[in-house]
């Protein structure tokens, strides 16, 4: 399986008001929910007003368009950065899956998710 690491830092923000996020970033990502509206963008364009911010994360994604009926892939990663203590965050899309690191333990994982059989690429 291949990944791709995203050469930017990411921020997960906690907001009130999602008609003030920039969309034009190289990753965007919001989610809401009865509770709340969470953010996941560029470290730079964090909203003025966020209620909640955690800073300093890097994403990589999954290359290629994953099959809804595809069993595991998030749980081989996971488990292989698991054991190394490293959490995650993970964003889905439609087509496949963006799994964030606190960018201090980024290359450390990516190392060891590519001695274990991933392939690798930056951009």
């Amino acid at each position: 399986m291949k990944l791709i690491s995203l050469n930017i830092e990411l921020s997960v923000c906690k907001i009130q008001d999602p008609s003030g996020v920039d969309w034009r970033g190289a990753f965007t990502a919001l989610t809401s929910t009865v509770e709340e509206f969470s953010l996941v963008c560029e470290s730079g364009a964090v909203p003025a007003d966020a209620l909640a911010v955690e800073p300093g994360w890097r994403a990589f994604r999954i290359a290629g368009t994953l099959d809804f009926g595809l069993v595991g892939v998030i749980a081989g990663i996971s488990a292989v950065l698991a054991g190394l203590g490293i959490s995650v965050f993970v964003v889905s899309t439609y087509d496949t899956d963006y799994v964030l690191i606190k960018a201090v333990d980024f290359c450390r994982g990516l190392t060891e998710l590519q001695k274990r059989g991933y392939a690798v690429e930056t951009t």
